[in-house]
């Protein structure tokens, strides 16, 4: 900022007042001067003592109107369009003072010239405070980040209204696709087509462009964000309409674009019927309720009006967060829904057991599972035991205790998986489809939901693309043609609310995921889109990115990560009554059959026999393709494990459940 406006806008308050007195006690007679040439037409009067007389009432009663009407309070960078109002009031004062003073005087002073007196004043006096207003934000607006506004509708407008009180960004021109706004001015600002925004970019130095277009459908904001992932801008947005209207958030928010606008899908209006059949009027059970699918499915749920929501949970942590979320949500929707936290683990066959009759639960989603490949890759066992064993817990504990509907939230990753978290799930899917076939299953109406990736879950990458690019980078991708399915976690729950009501017993649903995106591409788009531009290094210890690079870097698919996931064993699913979800016919496997595959298993996680656990995953219909490499932390191939062993740990086992 030029140093002499730094100067004057550091002054006081007081100073700042006496200086705007005296420019104006200085204006006003150069005002009249300048208002006497107008109408004599020369210089002569300057040598007339008596027509400068007029000044001698005029002037302190045109200051002293000025102070009564509190223009000398306006904050000049600030000042509005209002003060015109005051200035026009103390110029008319002024000049009905010249007129009185001339004719009770009788000084020489033309008619005409109160009237000429009059507007020069109106029109300098209110010149120099907004030219200064101007020439300070001329100068502020120098380091501000000049930006266009996509949408010249009400949002537009009240968004410009919002920047325009706003220190970081200066509005320059709005961009609409509509044919009647553009080439008009909204706020002052020219509308734009988006055809012009290389223009823009060139002559107006536009390098932020704010999305303000709430009511978009997610398809039509996605190509909007493609038409624009080129140019070198930084995109952001303001909320949607829903979180507007429903006041999760406020128009002058302004937030990065998130990963939803660039992949999400308009969802399908779910259907009132399936949403509260085996929810409304019923006590729910969501374990790895504080996950980010459990979390999601609580909250829906919440919204269904059960008579109670069992939350049963592991993690502390999340329990709390979880269990503090709903009930401030509770209180904003005036819901009188019981919430029940259970802080526990699903291996726990007392604990799971005492929940479900404590509480009479007639409906349960399993979301409860660990997810992170790599780190179930590191700890075999403990995946194994969590996956499949605590899957059979529950759903044994489930119709034992009279449940009627119990959901498995399943993984794309179980399909022909090549890792071991994929391979507990499908055998969890196995396990849940035997018991739903089981005779002594009288009536517990088991299913499961399958699906791929959701956005912004804790074992996705889209928060660690995020991290990298914020920090500078470089983003890291495994392998350049890597891809995977994504799926929002709104609509992901409410599809499993759904397909959890259309089951009859035994069904592996599988949610549409849309096509399957390439992570390269992806990566590359959110380096764009935050105004980066997305370089491949091949050396990343010597290739350095420019100042508006960022570079991508191709690590390896770590332990068991497969290189394209899918969603289907076999290649016909069958269509259900809703469009987004599909019914998949899979094999079978008796009870009896399983159970003996069961206990051997079980007997091989107390050995920390990787080999065997491996070889029964692969025996069983899971279509396991395990990596030769085995990298479990505990796995010592060299070791023997001998009949002594087995007995110590039969004795412990023992010793373990006399003392409970």
């Amino acid at each position: 900022m030029n140093p002499a406006i730094y100067r004057l806008l550091s002054m006081s308050r007081g100073k700042k007042r006496v200086l705007q007195v005296a420019v104006d006690l200085t204006l006003l007679p150069i005002m009249f001067a300048l208002a006497m040439w107008i109408k004599l037409d020369s210089f002569a009067f300057v040598s007339v003592p008596a027509a400068w007389s007029v000044l001698i009432p005029v002037l302190p009663v045109t200051i002293f109107s000025f102070v009564r009407l509190g223009f000398y309070r306006a904050v000049l960078r600030y000042i509005a369009g209002r003060a015109l109002i005051t200035i026009m009031f103390g110029s008319v004062l002024s000049g009905v003072t010249m007129i009185l003073v001339v004719q009770m005087a009788d000084l020489p002073v033309p008619r005409a010239v109160p009237l000429i007196y009059t507007l020069l004043t109106f029109l300098c006096v209110g010149g120099v405070r907004f030219g200064f207003r101007e020439l300070v934000n001329y100068a502020q607006n120098r380091r501000k980040e000049r930006v266009a506004i996509y949408g010249a509708g009400a949002a537009g407008r009240q968004l410009l209204q919002v920047l325009h009180q706003r220190s970081d960004y200066v509005p320059v021109a709005f961009i609409d696709d509509s044919v009647q706004a553009q080439g008009t001015h909204v706020g002052g600002l020219m509308v734009y087509p988006p055809s012009k925004i290389e223009s823009l970019i060139r002559n107006n130095g536009v390098n932020v462009v704010l999305l303000a277009i709430p009511s978009a459908t997610k398809s039509r904001r996605n190509e909007i964000l493609k038409s624009l992932e080129n140019q070198p801008l930084l995109i952001q947005t303001v909320p949607g309409l829903d979180d507007i209207m429903t006041g999760k958030a406020r128009i002058d928010q302004i937030n990065d674009i998130s990963i939803e606008d660039l992949l999400g899908r308009d969802p399908v209006p779910p259907r009132p019927e399936l949403m509260g059949a085996n929810i409304t009027g019923k006590v729910v059970m969501v374990t790895g309720a504080g996950g980010s699918i459990g979390a999601e499915l609580c909250r829906q749920i919440l919204r269904l009006k059960p008579k109670r929501l069992v939350l049963y949970e592991i993690s502390e942590l999340a329990l709390y967060s979880v269990e503090q979320e709903l009930a401030a949500m509770k209180l904003s929707i005036r819901s009188n829904v019981a919430l029940s936290p259970v802080l526990g683990c699903i291996k726990s066959a007392r604990l799971v057991d005492r929940t479900l009759r404590k509480f009479q639960v007639e409906t349960v989603f399993h979301a409860a599972a660990y997810k992170h490949v790599p780190l179930v890759e590191q700890n075999i066992v403990a995946g194994v035991r969590n996956i499949v064993f605590g899957t059979a817990t529950l759903a044994e504990a489930a119709i034992a205790a009279g449940v009627k509907s119990f959901v498995l939230i399943s993984s794309d990753k179980s399909v022909r998986p090549t890792n071991i978290m994929g391979a507990s799930k499908r055998l969890a899917e196995l396990v849940c489809q035997a018991l739903a076939d089981a005779p002594r299953n009288p009536g517990t109406t088991i299913s499961m939901v399958r699906f791929g990736n959701v956005l912004g879950s804790s074992g996705s990458v889209i928060p660690l693309f995020r991290r990298q690019i914020e920090a500078g980078g470089p983003i890291t991708v495994t392998h350049p043609e890597i891809t995977r399915f994504f799926m929002t976690i709104p609509e992901a729950a409410q599809l499993v609310i759904q397909a959890g009501a259309m089951a009859q017993g035994g069904e592996v649903f599988v949610l549409d995921m849309g096509d399957p995106v390439l992570i390269t591409e992806l990566a590359a788009r959110m380096a764009r889109l935050h105004g980066l531009k997305p370089i491949i290094f091949t050396d990343p210890d010597s290739e350095k990115p420019n100042q508006d690079e960022i570079g991508i870097v191709f690590t390896k698919l770590r332990p068991g990560e497969k290189l394209h996931e899918e969603l289907l064993v076999g290649n016909l699913p069958k269509p259900t009554s809703h469009p987004r979800i599909m019914s998949a016919t899979e094999s079978r496997q008796p009870l009896e059959e399983l159970s003996l595959a069961l206990d051997d298993l079980a007997r091989a996680c107390e050995r920390n026999d990787i080999e065997r656990i491996r070889k029964i995953m692969i025996e069983q219909q899971t279509a396991y393709q395990p990596p030769q490499e085995i990298v479990d932390q505990f796995w010592e191939p060299e070791a023997e494990i001998d009949g002594a062993m087995d007995e110590a740990v039969a004795n412990a086992r023992r010793l373990r459940i006399v003392r409970g």
